[in-house]
């Protein structure tokens, strides 16, 4: 997640070992790398960008950056333009986690490294890329579980959860929801009685949330928003239906952004699990 002269270096290191690069490369003054975004799909995103180029303008690498929106054929089209531009080494967080083999494949023939940063890809071929640098989603998710579980320790009869996912196929979104699920349903009163993608951002957040609300109503007693941008979102529908979010429905996140702090601060939102965007600036220190 963070780029650095030493990560970069790193990567292309191992690279020259495997024969993707000579290792005259190492020697280059500027490192020059291409970096193809998700998006701007959330607050944590934004900050993930700043870290990104604020790092790269510390350590001395020369940064090329795109911003896919949100679609897997922009960050293709974004890698296939680095690869024609010879970059030293492409870095990307893929929107999804299927569908990269063929452009991987011609970063590799082209002898440039790729990172990995943030997501993971789904590929029976670990050679398409040098290494992986992101958290660890599922434990993300099993955090959430965790806090709920000791939270509603002495709640007798069903507690019914309410989701809102990630975007459909990324790997936050399938680890989140696998590690959540794999630690409520050791006690059969939890129970996820909706699951739809909020895709990431507040406004779509709301917009499911409001559509839970008015499928179950009261019968909703927990939230669990695979980032903090939808749990924002969704407290706007629960205030607009009159209800009071983390004490009617108790709402849990993941990401710990800002905005997620002030609303539990204002007592709006109950807990967020931590998932830090702000690692360039420690990793680039010598």
């Amino acid at each position: 997640m963070t780029m650095n002269r030493r990560t970069l270096n790193t990567a292309l290191a191992a690279a020259a070992l495997g024969g993707l690069l000579p290792a005259s490369v190492l020697a280059q003054k500027k490192l020059v790398l291409g970096f193809a975004q998700v998006g701007a799909e959330s607050e944590w995103r934004t900050a993930n960008t700043e870290s990104i180029k604020s790092s790269a303008k510390e350590a001395g690498i020369e940064l090329k950056f795109s911003d896919a929106q949100q679609k897997q054929e922009n960050q293709i089209k974004a890698i296939r333009s680095y690869i024609a531009q010879k970059v030293d080494v492409i870095a990307f967080s893929p929107v999804v986690e299927s569908g990269w083999e063929t452009v991987l494949r011609e970063a590799k023939a082209a002898k440039i490294p790729v990172v990995l940063t943030d997501r993971s890809v789904n590929t029976k071929d670990d050679s398409l890329y040098v290494t992986f640098m992101g958290s660890d989603f599922t434990e993300e998710g099993r955090k959430a579980g965790r806090w709920l579980v000791e939270k509603m320790k002495d709640q007798k009869g069903d507690v019914n959860i309410v989701e809102l996912q990630g975007t459909v196929g990324s790997a936050p979104a399938i680890d989140r929801k696998k590690g959540f699920e794999e630690i409520i349903k050791a006690d059969p009163k939890f129970k996820i009685i909706r699951s739809q993608t909020g895709d990431f951002t507040r406004a779509k957040g709301k917009e499911v949330m409001e559509a839970f609300l008015k499928a179950e109503g009261k019968k909703i007693n927990v939230l669990y928003a695979h980032n903090d941008d939808m749990a924002i979102g969704a407290i706007q529908a629960i205030e607009e239906a009159g209800l009071k979010p983390a004490k009617d429905i108790v709402i849990i996140s993941i990401d710990g952004v800002k905005g997620a702090f002030e609303a539990m601060i204002a007592g709006k939102l109950n807990v967020s699990v931590e998932c830090s965007p702000l690692l360039g600036p420690s990793s680039c220190r010598p």
